[in-house]
């Protein structure tokens, strides 16, 4: 069975069959370019971030970053508000010894707070082990987000031994209590069929939970279910509202999936320009794939005007990302000389290279 291609956003490393992707037609008097594929990517499932040095910038598409398992405060606790307004201020050492005291009095939302802190060196020296049993305390009472974050320490084998069966146990509990990262990583385990049975409907359903949550790569995924009719009947035009509502939170697959609906009028009113501004949207945050449709579009006039300095830059530029594009490179060399050089000067400064 052929699966849609979907971003995996946590610690689960899922290979899924990448699944093809709509291609902007030019008109017929303009070389078609490629057909674009996706290529399944690593890490992210809904994932717990890693406190780690920032990541440096890349000219291929990432897969954003799952968030990390905020615990939220119940609103009727203020000490416990402290402890979750000294952790988003960057407090850590102070919502460390905040969490610690409310933890000592059986507070869940602290426990989970103090396994967060552990488990991503905030504060304190990085010890899975200690993170594992402040999140296991805070899931024995009940809190989703520690069900979650426990799940990903056991699948990973992070703070003790890979319990596979466990974390699935968490997961679909989180889910169950609304947890949406936890859904979509289930969905994920239906869907790869390793872990658990293969069952695309079950993980069309979980993944349904999660977008409706707001979760953008469950949004993006099922939209790739739609299109594909993969565990629920195709529907092009509600594929495109959900790729509309993961391109609200900057999910640059999304991003591109959608202006190239919109390019070519798939499942949505025909709406060129607005597909040019996604595509140069997602090619600043460093989409290859965006990067090269761009290029295709400035320098044919497709849906803009023709700008063949600025469309080959982005060409080079998506080229040092993997995508590279033979018929562009061809003509490339047949711009004069000194054109040629203001379009190697230009790529030069977007990649920060001499």
């Amino acid at each position: 069975m052929k699966l849609p291609r979907i971003t995996i956003l946590a610690t689960l490393l899922l290979t899924v069959p990448a699944a093809a992707q709509l291609q902007i037609t030019p008109p017929a008097a303009t070389p078609s370019p490629p057909a674009e594929k996706q290529k399944p990517k690593p890490p992210p499932v809904a994932k717990k971030k890693e406190a780690a040095p920032a990541p440096k910038p890349s000219a291929s598409p990432k897969p954003a970053p799952a968030a990390t398992v905020i615990p939220a405060p119940p609103t009727d606790n203020s000490n416990v508000d402290l402890v979750f307004g000294a952790y988003q201020r960057g407090q850590y050492k102070t919502a460390l010894d905040l969490a610690t005291a409310r933890a000592a009095t059986g507070d869940a939302k602290a426990m989970t707070m103090l396994g967060e802190l552990y488990s991503n060196a905030m504060g304190i020296r990085r010890d899975y082990a200690k993170a594992l049993q402040w999140y296991k305390r805070a899931a024995d009472a009940g809190d989703r987000e520690a069900m979650f974050a426990l799940a990903m320490l056991r699948i990973s084998g992070r703070g003790g031994a890979v319990d596979k069966g466990e974390a699935v146990k968490l997961m679909a509990s989180a889910a169950k209590l609304g947890e949406p990262k936890a859904a979509y990583n289930l969905a994920l385990l239906y869907l790869d069929g390793q872990t658990l049975p293969q069952d695309v409907k079950r993980s069309a359903e979980l993944l349904r939970q999660a977008a409706d949550a707001g979760l953008p790569e469950a949004q993006y995924a099922l939209a790739t279910f739609y299109k594909e009719g993969t565990g629920v009947p195709k529907d092009p035009e509600r594929a495109v509202r959900l790729l509309q509502a993961a391109t609200l939170t900057d999910n640059v697959d999304a991003e591109v999936e959608y202006a190239i609906a919109l390019f070519n009028g798939t499942g949505t009113p025909k709406n060129q320009p607005a597909a040019v501004a996604l595509l140069r949207k997602a090619s600043r945050q460093g989409s290859a794939i965006a990067q090269n449709r761009l290029a295709w579009v400035l320098i044919n006039g497709m849906g803009t005007s023709v700008d063949k300095v600025e469309g080959f830059k982005w060409h080079l530029v998506a080229k040092t990302g993997g995508k590279g594009d033979p018929e562009l490179d061809k003509q490339l060399s047949d711009l004069p000389a000194e054109e040629r050089a203001k379009v190697e000067a230009a790529a030069r400064k977007w990649l920060g290279t001499k």
